[in-house]
């Protein structure tokens, strides 16, 4: 079972590499509209902020389940975001 701290170690490089691709496609392609890839970051940013107050959350009665249920979220939105960075 992971602990916290690799759980939000993970958080955030998840979300970082995303949001360095993100970042990377603009510099890459300059004449494109950047809307599409500043949607992807704020909601990089806003899932980061969700999971991240489910990992924090005090009094939870199983933390192995809850833990794992957030590995699984997490590893759906992180699946969403990518989808959406090579569909631009």
């Amino acid at each position: 079972m992971s602990n916290k701290r690799d759980l939000k170690k993970d958080l955030n490089y998840v979300f970082g590499d995303i949001i360095d691709a993100a970042l990377l496609w603009q510099i890459a392609n300059p004449g494109e509209d950047v809307a599409k890839s500043e949607a992807i970051i704020d909601e990089s940013i806003k899932s980061f902020d969700e999971l991240i107050a489910e990992v924090n959350k005090r009094g939870v009665e199983n933390t192995k389940a809850h833990f794992k249920g957030i590995r699984q979220t997490l590893e759906t939105k992180a699946t969403d975001l990518v989808t959406k960075i090579n569909s631009l």
